[in-house]
């Protein structure tokens, strides 16, 4: 998948007609990029369309124009596109009342690291998390993680043929396992190379 270029984005006027229409394309998108692993947390994986959107917003919201501020957006989120032979994923750890939340993390240490996914007949291949940067410390990790699945040729060949993918997390105090549904195993298959 190819990174984004700023040939590839919409002008500040240009995005302001077509937002609503490009917006519902890309909520209907993500809706089979979505998986939640147990109650509390979630994996969005991410593209090239869900990334164009995400710069598109951020330069809507600062009014970025100019041609270094767009360079910059650029930069902090094509990193998040996939390159063929892996997927790429925003995850979340989510507890709404905040005390809990406190509480949850403070536990959950080290789960960004804990995180995997496993395509039928294959070993189970766990994240690499937050190459950008730290997000955790000694008293909690972080409600936000960026994470980075890498898939052999063999995998590849075995989910285009139409293997079963499982996602899960194996942390002592949050384990669970979930199979992807169909139509998230084929939008995700439809990243690699």
């Amino acid at each position: 998948m190819s990174q984004l270029t700023a040939a590839d984005l919409y002008s500040l006027e240009q995005y302001a007609k077509i937002r609503k229409e490009f917006r519902a394309k890309v909520i209907d998108h993500k809706r089979n990029r979505k998986v939640h692993i147990g109650p509390n947390a979630t994996l969005y994986f991410e593209d090239r369309l869900t990334m164009q959107y995400q710069i598109q917003e951020m330069l809507r919201i600062e009014r970025i124009f100019e041609e270094e501020g767009i360079q910059d957006e650029l930069n902090a989120y094509n990193p998040l596109i996939p390159d063929g032979r892996n997927f790429k994923a925003t995850f979340m750890v989510e507890f709404p009342d905040i005390e809990e939340r406190k509480v949850a993390l403070a536990r959950l240490i080290g789960i960004e690291d804990r995180v995997w996914l496993q395509v039928s007949g294959h070993d189970p291949v766990f994240a690499i998390a937050d190459e950008d940067l730290e997000r955790e410390n000694d008293s909690k990790t972080s409600s936000v993680h960026f994470l980075r699945f890498e898939v052999s040729d063999a995998m590849a060949a075995a989910l285009k043929a139409g293997a079963a993918l499982s996602l899960g997390i194996t942390h002592p105090n949050y384990d669970y396992r979930v199979e992807a549904v169909p139509a998230t195993r084929e939008s995700l298959t439809a990243d690699l190379a």
